[in-house]
């Protein structure tokens, strides 16, 4: 395996992933299915590719994956046999420590025969580097990642409402089992029992997850925001004066991956505005605070400066902060007063509408949203189907869905909502490795799973 093919695994469009990582892993590792469970996309942490090991019908469970868990370390591979969809089969189990929360892919193998360590190694550092890309696309809350999740919501929370229905079917088996009247009362107990703690184990371990792998403490947050400011200013010669969330402004609470990620990364681009003002003032920035408040529906946070108070709307838009805010539902505010410097406010509501499909975007699917962004460039068809590596026709085609899916009649229009809401080109962020960084393909798929 070489970096070609870590290359080609990064660069995959929306939606395709986890089926290129696959194709690449399956001459070390022959498999038939794929599971991923992290936490880099707060609405779809678990997905699948591949055909369920226990047939039509069935599908690989979070509940699965969860008593993996324990059997793998921090960061290295495990195999053996491990019950999967239903079926006891052979599987390798690959963990990354990239995260805090931790990153396992586990291939559902086609022998038994044990992989070798070596090719081990290698796939290893593959998904190392591939959830490395993913952390670091998120901590960034690349607009287009953030478009792509909040159109996600609406499909997460119909997996929940799924989730439900099995449970609701489980309990429906129990109370059978309880009015069968061929059963003697120890075995109806036996069998009631059985069925309620596997149903009572599943949703534990769905709930479970869904917490550590998409939700952040508000002060762990906001304590990784100031170490990461720190560094910068102490090298300007800026004083950094941080005003933390106290108990009083939800320092404990639990809040959306993907919230946190949008506040760090847009007071980060406001502090670096205020930091050029001071090279192009006489007395510039000599002190900055920051500051985050927890309310019950959103999180409010503060950059103040003590700088000229020249600093626009402009300046923090060309650093992408509204663009960031867009797909969230988040405002700015900034309140410059010359002489006496500057303070923008970002609040961030904690959840997703309502409705998610207020959002304009959440119709669209992944490769729809792929030739959105390309439209929002300007881009003909033409130049969109070399890009995307699909025909002119499936474009034109594409295009025409997009405009009836938004309700808009001109390519403009699309455009249009495509810069406000935050749909962007997957292959234009350039921030986090000076050169093209793709979008990770699936985060924003439960339906893959």
């Amino acid at each position: 395996m070489d970096l070609m093919a870590a290359v080609e695994v990064i660069r995959a469009p929306l939606g395709e992933t986890l089926q290129r990582l696959s194709a690449v892993l399956a001459e070390a590792a022959p498999h038939r299915t794929v599971a991923d469970l992290s936490g880099n996309c707060s609405y779809a942490p678990f997905k699948t590719y591949g055909e369920s090991p226990g047939g039509p019908g069935s599908a690989i469970t979070t509940a699965d994956l969860a008593t993996l868990r324990s059997r793998v370390p921090a960061r290295g591979s495990w195999q053996g046999r491990a019950r999967m969809a239903g079926v006891d089969v052979p599987v390798v189990t690959l963990a990354s420590d990239i995260t805090e929360q931790g990153a396992l892919l586990v291939l559902v193998l086609t022998e038994d025969a044990p992989v070798p360590e070596e090719r081990l190694a290698s796939a290893q550092a593959l998904w190392d580097l591939l959830t490395a890309h993913r952390e670091g696309l998120r901590r960034e809350a690349i607009p287009g990642m953030l478009a792509v999740g909040r159109a996600a919501a609406a499909a997460r929370a119909m997996a929940i409402t799924e989730l439900g229905d099995a449970h609701g079917t489980a309990l429906t088996a129990l109370l059978g089992v309880l009015r069968d009247r061929g059963l003697d009362a120890p075995n109806a107990r036996a069998r009631a029992i059985d069925l309620a703690v596997s149903a009572l184990t599943e949703l534990r371990s769905r709930a479970e997850l869904d917490r550590a792998l998409m939700e952040e403490r508000a002060g762990d947050a906001f304590e990784r925001l100031a170490v990461s400011l720190r560094r910068i200013l102490r090298a300007r010669g800026v004083r950094l004066d941080v005003g933390p969330p106290g108990a009083e402004e939800g320092a404990d609470r639990l809040l959306p991956g993907d919230v946190t990620a949008t506040a760090c990364a847009t007071v980060r681009a406001a502090v670096h505005a205020s930091l050029e003002e001071q090279e192009h003032a006489p007395d510039g920035v000599r002190r900055i605070h920051v500051g985050w408040k927890v309310g019950a529906s959103a999180l409010r946070a503060t950059v103040r400066d003590n700088g000229p108070g020249t600093l626009s709307r402009g300046a923090l838009d060309a650093r992408r902060v509204t663009e960031r805010l867009a797909p969230l539902g988040g405002r700015l505010d900034v309140d410059a007063v010359p002489g006496w410097g500057t303070t923008v406010t970002i609040e961030l509501p904690l959840a997703p509408p309502e409705t998610p499909r207020k959002d304009p975007l959440a119709v669209l699917g992944a490769r729809e949203l792929e030739v959105l962004a390309q439209l929002a460039r300007g881009r003909r068809n033409r130049d969109i189907a070399r890009e995307l590596h699909i025909s002119e026709s499936t474009v034109k085609f594409h295009v025409a869905k997009i405009l009836d899916k938004l309700g808009v009649s001109s390519r403009g229009e699309a455009a249009a909502l495509a810069h406000e809401w935050g749909a962007k080109d997957h292959t234009e962020p350039q921030d986090l490795a000076g050169g093209h960084a793709p979008l990770p393909s699936n985060w924003a798929h439960p339906s893959h799973s």
